[in-house]
């Protein structure tokens, strides 16, 4: 792994001046001003989503609760990194608890950290990357960063998504899609500063024929602690590229990233992140509308602390392939086989109390699935959509995971749909083969008969067009559980050592709605709520140990409320008003805030933007354990050449 600094480099920072400064004057690629009137209220209903049915489909047909960020979106917020963009999603349950950690739920399962939970049921993607930590089926935030000039839009499904995407997708399914890089032409350098937060980035893309296009890009970052005396500040450059060739029928997509960081930890050792990833996705279109398309990808993960002496890598190796047809006139089908192979080595931290050991501490996670989706036109507004995935893990073999779900088009502008999945968590080696330690004495130990976490979801949704100006989308979710860890004795000690187990159930029912309501051709409102209650049980003969809030601390109620506005031709101004309820378990006050983004076209290249983060409070709490939020500004200049 490459040696860390202690700051981003000063002669990067130099390097993308130098670069602006030689920038040719004469390019003819201008920087367009965040148009929110791009797409009208009806348009947006037909924009093209992938992540419900792995095939295009409008967004107002698609039989799930489905919410898309878009390109604009995600532009005019000022959110600078995945988490923060992710604040915009009304279905998703976003908490900061350091400068780089954050937990980003669906339908609750937030975890707790003092009983070794954490969130760990929810399937992100990056261009159909999974991106998820495979030791552990969590997220390491800190570790996904996409351009934000090159997201074309993120699709957020709260619910599952097994029977398409696989094990993790349990309570949803965020799937990242980034732009062609035929729409990147051109290029951007970017260079903010705030009293939290410093950025710099430079991007091109070109053309080497008609058919071929490409574009790179570099970037840093230094995001300081939320206070002086807690030393948890960080930063991580990073380098990509993209290349797509679309000769005839044909389109090929190569891309990949680059990044090393390191994250201050106050008085416990730095640690250090590193990584790449490499992808290549091939689409082949027939005459007869059938289409084939094949994606392998490499993606090799770090962490470690300075010294070296805790953390693991782990690298995938991952190839899937899938084939789109008709059968008949009214079946569309979709058919597929995947195959992941993940190495990991471990590291084990030994203190002078505690020891966190693997055994064994290295090994590899092979995972096998097969599909098929049948979307069965029953009439011409009724359809009714089944699909099943086989999959196959180390731990508990082969698992059938169905759904059903059916749509019905009550007229042009409103859409009915229902839904019945299984999904599973599968077992991780953090279930099966960890070890903690009491000086000598064994205290915790996986189990190898851990079970996976089990999901028999039902949901029912309605979106409808209420005028050309108008738009509503309501979805309501009874979800049961079964299987859930738990802490449990030794069944042969009567005690020491404790085990993981399965030995709790649970029950999460609620209702998520979203509108969006166009008040003028400058003036764009869009609000959102979602309102949930869990109850969890341990199930007969389990330890109880822990209590039910093991499972999570998760809020019984969210809202929502954005504006976005054109002041004038080259002035807009946006905001973002969230309400987050109280946390119950440990207990954390609800609370109210606000983000604020004010840019000015200053050319038809140039544009500076003042952001504010967090501005209706010098700092709250989010969540628990974790550092209180500040108030932040930042002030950024983006040039197009």
């Amino acid at each position: 792994m490459k040696k860390q600094g202690g700051s981003p480099s000063a002669a990067l920072v130099a390097a993308l001046g130098s670069v602006c400064l030689l920038a040719p004057a004469h390019a003819d690629q201008r920087l367009a001003s965040s148009d929110i009137n791009k797409l009208t209220i009806e348009q947006l209903g037909d924009v093209a989503i992938t992540s419900v049915s792995k095939r295009a489909e409008p967004l107002s047909e698609a039989p799930a609760a489905v919410y898309v960020i878009s390109h604009d979106d995600i532009v005019r917020s000022g959110a600078m990194t995945i988490p923060e963009i992710l604040r915009l999603a009304p279905n998703l349950f976003v908490a900061q608890t350091s400068p780089s950690n954050y937990v980003i739920t669906a339908r609750g399962f937030s975890g707790n950290s003092a009983a070794q939970n954490f969130s760990d049921k929810l399937l992100v993607l990056i261009d159909g990357r999974s991106v998820y930590n495979p030791l552990f089926s969590g997220m390491y935030w800190d570790m996904q960063d996409v351009p934000v000039e090159d997201i074309e839009r993120i699709e957020i499904i709260s619910g599952p998504g097994a029977t398409l995407w696989g094990a993790n997708a349990v309570n949803g399914v965020i799937n990242i899609v980034t732009r062609k890089s035929s729409d990147t032409q051109g290029g951007i350098l970017q260079f903010g500063i705030g009293n939290k937060y410093a950025s710099a980035s430079l991007q091109y893309g070109g053309r080497l024929s008609d058919d071929l296009t490409y574009r790179a890009y570099i970037e840093t970052f230094r995001d300081r602690s939320f206070e002086a005396s807690q030393h948890q500040g960080w930063y991580k450059p990073q380098g990509g590229f993209r290349i797509d060739w679309t000769p005839g029928d044909d389109a090929l997509t190569v891309q990949g990233d680059l990044y090393d960081g390191r994250e201050n930890n106050g008085a416990d050792p730095d640690g250090l992140i590193a990584g790449g990833n490499i992808s290549a996705n091939w689409r082949h279109d027939f005459e007869d509308g059938s289409s084939l398309q094949v994606l392998a990808y490499y993606d090799n993960v770090q962490r470690t602390t300075t010294g070296g002496s805790a953390g693991f890598t782990v690298d995938t190796y991952n190839v899937d392939a899938q084939y789109n047809f008709m059968l008949g006139s009214w079946n569309t089908i979709v058919v597929g086989v995947g195959q992941r192979l993940s190495h990991y080595s471990i590291r084990d931290q030994i203190g002078p109390v505690t020891s966190l050991l693997f055994v064994p501490n290295k090994g590899d996670l092979n995972l096998t699935n097969v599909f098929v989706q049948d979307q069965m036109a029953l009439s011409d507004n009724v359809a009714l959509t089944l699909g099943l995935k086989l999959e196959s893990d180390p731990y508990s073999g082969i698992t059938p995971m169905p759904s059903a779900r059916a749509t019905w088009r009550l007229d042009d502008g409103s859409t009915l749909w229902a839904a019945v999945s299984y999904a599973i968590r599968s077992p991780t080696p953090f279930d099966t083969h960890v070890q903690e330690n009491l000086g000598t004495t064994p205290f915790l130990k996986g189990a190898p008969d851990f079970l996976p976490e089990k999901l028999t979801a039902y949901e029912l949704g309605y979106r409808t067009q209420l005028s050309d100006s108008a738009a509503l989308s309501v979805s309501a979710f009874d979800d049961e559980y079964d299987d859930l860890k738990s802490i449990e004795l030794d069944k042969t000690t009567g005690f020491l050592p404790l085990r993981w187990g399965n030995g709790m159930r649970g029950h999460v029912y609620g209702v998520e709605a979203w509108a969006t309501y166009e008040a003028a051709d400058w003036w764009k409102l869009s609000a959102g709520a979602n309102i949930q209650a869990e109850t969890f049980r341990f199930k007969p003969g389990a330890s109880g140990l822990l209590g039910l809030s093991q499972q999570g601390n998760d809020p019984h109620h969210q809202a929502l409320l954005r504006s976005s506005m054109n002041l004038t031709d080259r002035v807009s101004f946006d905001a973002d008003l969230r309400y987050v309820g109280q946390l119950p378990d440990p207990h954390v006050p609800s609370y109210v805030e606000m983000n604020a983004r004010l840019a000015w076209m200053m050319t038809d290249r140039i544009e500076l933007s003042l952001s504010g983060y967090n501005l209706l409070h010098d700092r709250h709490q989010e969540f628990v354990p974790g550092n209180a939020v500040t108030r932040s500004v930042f002030v950024n200049t983006r040039w197009k050449f």
